[in-house]
Parts: C-alpha cells; structure tokens; sequence
C-alpha cells in the first residue's frame, strides 16, 4: 500500500528507457541489478552481469521475466488510501514445468526473501515519494 496516486506511484516504478539501469530507469532494480536496457517502448531487454532478462510495461504494470521459469509482475491498482502494489510471481516454464515446485525446495527461504524484497521495495517507494508505505 503507498498513501499516492497511481499515477504518482507508476511515474516512479513504470519509468522504463534503453539505457543503464538507475535511479531514473527501472528505478524497482536500482541497487538490486546493474546492467543496461535495450529496446522498448513496452517491452526491453535487461543485459545484466551473468544474466538477461525481458521487461514488459504496461499503463499500470511490470513484468520480469528470466530463467527458464521466473516471471514476477508489479500491478499498480487504485485503492481507496491511493495505491495497491501487487507482486505476483509466476511460473512460465515451457518445458518441465513439473520440476519447478520440486526444484524451488532447494530454494529454502525463497517466499521469505520474496517477502522482504517487496516490503524493502514498498519502504523505499514511500521515502522516495515522501508519501507513506507498508505492507497490507
């Protein structure tokens, strides 16, 4: 939950560009993942140390996707105290699909982590707007 309008809150996370990623570009990885984005205007390509990755936005959206299974998607959505950030996390594996529940449990502390990351991500949403943020 972030105390800001969505279009306050989708002027922060949305704002996505070619170039490297910082503080005025995909500013939700900034200090998380360094690397450079190609493409766009709806969809990119994060070059990333050791890694790539798709990003998709959308008008109230973003959507990571890497690994052979791995699609997290940030939904901005209107609430009454101004906006509700969703984060889901999806498996998209094509093949194997089965072997991603069975290989995550080598993931210990992986829902936890999930859970972290998206509180440290609501805090440091609220302090860069000046606009309270928690969890619901």
């Amino acid at each position: 939950m972030v105390e800001a309008p969505v279009a306050e809150v989708a002027g922060l996370l949305l704002a996505v560009r070619p170039g490297p990623v910082g503080p005025d570009n995909l500013w939700l990885l900034d200090g998380s993942h360094a690397g450079s984005l190609s493409g766009g205007p709806e969809r990119f390509t994060l070059h990333a140390p050791g890694h790539t990755m798709t990003v998709e936005v959308s008008r109230n959206a973003l959507a990571l996707q890497g690994s052979w299974w791995y699609r997290g998607e940030y939904l901005l959505r209107l609430h009454p105290r101004g906006t509700r950030l969703v984060h889901r996390v999806l498996n998209v594996a094509r093949r194997s699909r089965w072997a991603v529940p069975m290989a995550n449990r080598f993931f210990v502390g992986f829902e936890d982590g999930t859970r972290k990351a998206v509180g440290d991500l609501l805090r440091r949403t609220g302090d860069r707007l000046g606009r309270p943020a928690y969890p619901e």
